[in-house]
């Protein structure tokens, strides 16, 4: 079986006080609904192409479309206070008829190369005039040529925290609770969510190397190694005997989806995004914190905070598509805009 081996880059982490953790040389159990057809596409797959098992299926909605007025290619994570303020900045005041976003892994390098997007059988034919993302997805844009101006950083997270079934039934308290052999632990796959997936497992280890009175014969490492390092060949989903299991895409959906469908018990996830599956499920999850309360967020010391650039890219613009970038970019930027992410428990950089 072919060996994955995740390496993170260590200036980039020392630089934000993370500390690099060890190599990753297990893999995770991939797991989705039961007894899903992979149906043959009515077009040649491109890249990106979003189609996954658990939230994308668009099978029966066929067609090509183009001629946008304005597309935004963003990180997903932050999409519920995104809605608010693109419906009440362009859509309700008319400023743009024909527009779509993505609130997916980041795309937009891929996306703004091929100017497309696939969702099943629905090709998006449009490029990009706006792109989201963390720094290493911009400086890929950057380094691309595909940038106009300087980025400007938008959103900064509250670190994160572990995401668990309505009353806790595994009794998690901490993050060396992720570590006992009863609990089997959610993430984003390491190959399709690099960047979430090196957030979350970047913050198990460094919130244990930080923890001064850690359980008895029990330190950072051995904590990771018996998460990410397993030996998984005989696991049974279905039994509950995998250690780490992973979505195939969406992060953000399929992490509650495993939880909820006790094919997992917890998953480390931005404190915002928990904080919203909570309160749209209030029956079906509860936050373990990482610091601090789910009212009063105060990450412990390795949490990793996480912080959002937008940029313009380049393109054949209209005068009315330029107005419209610039009406986006001065939402994103805008007084109204920080008082909805504060609503959903995001802060400004």
């Amino acid at each position: 079986m072919k060996r994955y081996i995740f390496t993170l880059l260590g200036a980039l982490i020392l630089s934000t006080n993370i500390i690099a953790a060890p190599n990753i040389t297990g893999k995770p159990v991939i797991i989705s609904p039961e007894h899903l057809l992979n149906w043959p596409s009515d077009f040649k797959k491109t890249a990106p192409n979003l189609t996954e098992p658990t939230s994308n299926r668009l099978n029966d909605l066929h067609g090509e479309l183009g001629g946008c007025d304005l597309v935004l290619s963003t990180s997903g994570n932050y999409h519920m206070a995104l809605k608010e303020i693109w419906q009440k900045d362009l859509v309700k005041r008319s400023l743009i008829k024909n527009w779509f976003y993505t609130t997916s892994p980041p795309i937009s390098p891929d996306q703004a190369t091929t100017k497309t997007v696939q969702f099943g059988n629905l090709s998006l034919n449009c490029n990009p005039n706006v792109a989201v993302g963390p720094k290493k997805i911009i400086n890929r844009l950057k380094k691309a040529n595909l940038t106009v101006g300087e980025p400007v950083k938008i959103i900064k997270n509250q670190g994160n925290v572990i995401l668990v079934k309505k009353g806790n039934p595994k009794n998690i308290k901490s993050i060396w609770d992720l570590g006992r052999k009863d609990v089997t632990v959610v993430t984003p796959n390491p190959l399709s969510e690099r960047g979430s997936f090196g957030n979350f497992s970047n913050t198990i280890y460094n919130i244990a190397l930080n923890d001064l009175t850690p359980p008895k014969n029990m330190n950072a490492t051995k904590l990771f190694n018996s998460i990410f390092n397993t030996d998984q060949k005989k696991c049974d989903v279905i039994l509950k005997t995998c250690k780490w299991v992973s979505g195939k895409r969406i992060m953000h959906r399929e992490q509650p989806w495993a939880i909820n469908s006790n094919k997992a018990d917890a998953g480390v996830i931005f404190y915002h995004t928990a904080l919203y599956i909570k309160n749209a499920f209030p029956d079906k999850f509860d936050v373990v914190m990482l610091g601090g309360t789910i009212k009063n967020p105060t990450p412990l010391k390795g949490n990793k905070i996480g912080v959002l650039q937008a940029v313009r890219l380049k393109g054949d613009w209209s005068n009315s598509q330029l107005a419209a970038t610039e009406i986006l970019m001065g939402s994103l930027t805008s007084d109204r805009f920080t008082q909805i992410l504060k609503k959903y428990g995001i802060n400004r950089p």
